[in-house]
């Protein structure tokens, strides 16, 4: 067998590909997309005049000194750890929660089950605007005004992680569920053994999900929380502006900081949201 035989499965596998069409819409759609994120950081590593010059252009040199200012002038690193409890909180308790009402939606039929289920999913079409009002009455009537509870209680479970873990609950064949129940396994036994191994790409999403809205919420804080020392790092960044200027350097420094989690989870999960799709296309 020549040389040229045994390369050419090889060959082919690094065969440059010729760009599809569709590629010509995506290009300019990604790049606009990525416009503001590539704004963001060449702000941060510029002065302050160079912030505030018209047109806007390239800085002129690499002012790292933004980034040690906005750590050495506020508490950015205990809004990082508040920000980091509350959302890994939020997280576990969806996944929890969640998992045991999507699997009581999807396998136990109770009277009412369905008028229920239906009730969980209008909550879906209600703004958070309309709640936000009676679920800061009832946190402060249990005592979590301004507290970390006040952030992470009402968000342990949501609608919209009960509606996507019950849709794959669905998917599941009831001939595993039944097999485990001749073995005498009970109905948690079922779901944490035999159910949510089967389902960790929508854990996964879900998990994802979760953190980056909890990570990246500005409302509810800013209503239920008034101390510094309470603060998420979303609403401590306000505090970088001014009542009559800002520092946008120094700002945009802490933004990039702040969103340095949330590039590093994305990252490390965008595979769990193809496999999560991939499976629910093939089931």
């Amino acid at each position: 067998m020549s040389m040229s035989t045994m390369n050419a499965p090889a060959a082919r596998r690094f065969r440059f590909r010729r760009p599809s069409p569709l590629h010509l819409i995506l290009l300019p759609i990604a790049l606009v997309m990525t416009a503001p994120l590539l704004w963001m950081v060449l702000l941060s590593v510029s002065t302050e005049a160079e912030s505030r010059r018209f047109p806007p252009g390239l800085p002129s040199g690499i002012e790292w000194h933004n980034y040690t200012d906005a750590l050495r002038d506020a508490p950015l690193g205990h809004w990082l750890g508040n920000s980091a409890l509350v959302s890994v909180s939020c997280v576990i308790g969806n996944l929890v929660f969640c998992s045991l009402a999507g699997y009581a939606f999807a396998r136990i039929r109770f009277l009412g089950s369905r008028a229920l289920f239906v009730a969980v999913l209008a909550t879906l079409m209600v703004p958070f605007q309309i709640v936000m009002l009676p679920t800061l009455i009832m946190v402060r009537a249990v005592g979590l005004t301004d507290t970390l509870g006040a952030l992470i209680v009402p968000n342990l479970a949501t609608a919209f992680g009960i509606f996507l873990l019950r849709q794959f609950f669905m998917t599941v064949p009831r001939e595993l569920e039944e097999a485990a129940r001749i073995d005498g396994a009970s109905r948690l036994r079922i779901l944490f053994q035999v159910m949510l191994p089967l389902m960790r790409p929508t854990l996964a999403t879900l998990a994802v999900l979760t953190f980056l809205q909890t990570w990246n919420d500005f409302l509810w804080p800013l209503i239920a929380v008034q101390s510094p020392e309470h603060m998420t790092v979303q609403l401590g960044l306000q505090t970088f502006q001014g009542a009559h200027t800002t520092n946008w350097p120094r700002l945009m420094a802490g933004t990039v900081i702040s969103q340095l989690p949330v590039f590093v989870l994305f990252f490390v999960a965008q595979r769990f949201f193809v496999r999560s799709v991939a499976t629910a296309g093939l089931k």
